[in-house]
């Protein structure tokens, strides 16, 4: 590694014209052959100063060197010159087009020129062939042929790094890169960042997750409330010093969370039998489940992202068709009910793509705390909203749920991820449920946000609720779970009581081999 920053960034400030202090005199020092790890909570100014870096804000004060030379990004386009992307947390991607045609769109890169429109036959084979060669390098496998929009998250996210790498990027800045990626696709992706700066590539790796920074980087530098608080070798520091630079005082990380036994002659909250779903492609994506969920019970299903877990999930929450079997909460069955029936069933519902499924970010605060609730009496006046009651009633949801806003009118989209979230968890826990779906529930969140969603959650199955949980963070699974499902090609490889369950059994049934296999108990 070398001994002269490839990098450097002097007392960077970010004052946004609403009067938000994103970054407040911010040193960062880079060196080649290197993985950075920037850590901190979300709005701690992490994404702010690396938009900054890869040309796509403008810093209101301080001064950017590569190479020892003074550099000015007013696009990103200025920072690829200099070899340098960023991949987002939000994606980029025109759903309609294919991965190919994301990948490659607009531009072919040929040197330091780029050249913009259509590529003919030949370049445009040239460029599959480039490709298909980074996706051998990284690992990943992409279906290059089909829509964005019909690929899973984790696909997606796969094809952003590509793409990034596609543009000749040297300096990767890569943004909470493992949100939506399942375990063997994080190690993959590790394996390939190691790969990369053994070629002299360099990585500054975003993440508020403590144990990816510990793993993959060579130096951490943790910012809060933008500003630098520390900076520390890997190999010198520990989780708990890392947490308390972070957050600002100790957290517990290792809490387990289970509830007590489901007392004997319980009757479920959840019943669903041989239950049978197809995907957007036509092929069966859920292939005779059966399971229970009971009252004050969290369920568990692990497994690998793409294995059938969504469509059980729009199944049993009335978004998408269920071919055969049934669906039954509360002793009704309400297999193929839409949500808004099921919503008065008392089912709610916490999505995994929240900004999808359930917030409308240019609505209000006040309009997004009483989405799918402002039929209610209590919210109306006759034909018409009480504005009145609905903002006394989110002003209440705000306190309870600490939800960080400056404002009730504030457009959703201005809140951090972590604010989106509690904003979200807390309408749907307020509905007052009898069965809560939570999917992903803690995604993209930092330490403290996580914490809070998860007691959040163990608290509403301490009071009776049933609640079943599907994640592919398996300290998650492990920490929440009275039970845990394992799913894998639109089957149960088992159920298990969360203390029966080990990593290493979970890993097996996630990859789609059964323990007994191979003589694991």
């Amino acid at each position: 590694m070398s001994t002269q920053p490839i990098v450097e960034m002097r007392n960077i400030h970010k004052i946004y014209p609403d009067g938000t202090v994103a970054l407040r005199g911010v040193d960062l020092r880079l060196y080649e052959g290197e993985i950075l790890g920037l850590l901190g909570e979300n709005g701690a100014g992490k994404t702010t100063l690396m938009k900054i870096l890869s040309g796509f804000i403008r810093p209101t004060k301080g001064e950017i060197y590569v190479r020892g030379r003074r550099v000015k990004f007013r696009t990103p386009a200025d920072a690829l010159a200099e070899g340098i992307a960023m991949v987002h947390q939000i994606f980029t991607l025109v759903p309609p087009l294919t991965a190919l045609e994301n990948i490659i769109l607009g531009k072919e890169v040929v040197g330091k020129k780029v050249r913009v429109g259509t590529l003919r036959p030949l370049e445009l084979e040239e460029a599959r062939k480039k490709v298909e060669e980074l996706m051998a390098q990284t690992g990943f496998k992409i279906p290059l042929d089909t829509p964005v929009e019909l690929l899973p998250l984790g696909i997606r996210q796969k094809i952003e790094i590509i793409k990034a790498l596609y543009k000749g990027a040297r300096i990767l800045i890569l943004d909470e890169p493992t949100t939506f990626l399942t375990l063997l696709e994080v190690n993959e992706l590790f394996r390939f960042i190691r790969k990369f700066r053994e070629s002299g590539g360099t990585v500054i790796f975003i993440t508020h997750k403590i144990k990816e920074a510990l793993e993959i980087t060579d130096r951490i530098m943790v910012l809060r409330h933008g500003k630098v608080v520390g900076e520390v070798p890997t190999k010198e520091a520990t989780p708990e010093k890392l947490a308390v630079m972070m957050v600002g005082k100790e957290i517990k990380l290792d809490v387990v969370l289970r509830g007590k036994e489901v007392p004997a002659g319980a009757k479920p909250v959840l019943v669903v039998k041989d239950l049978w779903v197809k995907s957007d492609l036509g092929y069966d994506a859920v292939k005779g489940i059966s399971f229970e969920v009971y009252p004050g019970e969290i369920f568990g299903i692990a497994g690998v992202e793409g294995n059938g877990q969504d469509e059980l999930i729009e199944a049993i929450t009335g978004l998408r068709r269920a071919e055969k079997g049934k669906i039954i909460v509360n002793g009704e069955d309400v297999t193929n009910r839409n949500p808004i029936e099921l919503y008065k069933r008392g089912v709610s519902h916490i999505p995994g793509d929240r900004e999808r499924y359930g917030l409308v970010l240019e609505f209000s605060v006040t309009e997004n705390g009483v989405i799918s609730r402002q039929w209610e009496p209590i919210f109306m006046k006759g034909w018409r909203l009480d504005w009145s009651s609905i903002k006394k009633y989110v002003s209440w949801l705000v306190r309870a749920f600490n939800v960080i806003t400056a404002s009730l009118d504030a457009p959703v989209k201005s809140l951090s991820g972590g604010n989106r979230q509690r904003l979200l968890v807390g309408r749907e826990l307020s509905k007052k449920p009898s069965l809560i779906i939570a999917v992903h529930p803690t995604k993209g969140l930092d330490i403290a946000s996580t914490m809070y969603v998860r007691q959040t959650l163990a608290k509403a199955r301490d009071e009776g609720k049933a609640i079943l949980l599907v994640s592919a963070d398996l300290d998650e699974i492990f920490q929440l779970s009275d039970r845990i499902a394992v799913m894998y090609e639109g089957r149960f490889m088992g159920i298990m009581k969360a203390e029966e369950a080990t990593l290493k059994k979970v890993g097996l049934m996630m990859g789609g081999i059964r323990p007994e296999e191979v003589g694991e108990k």
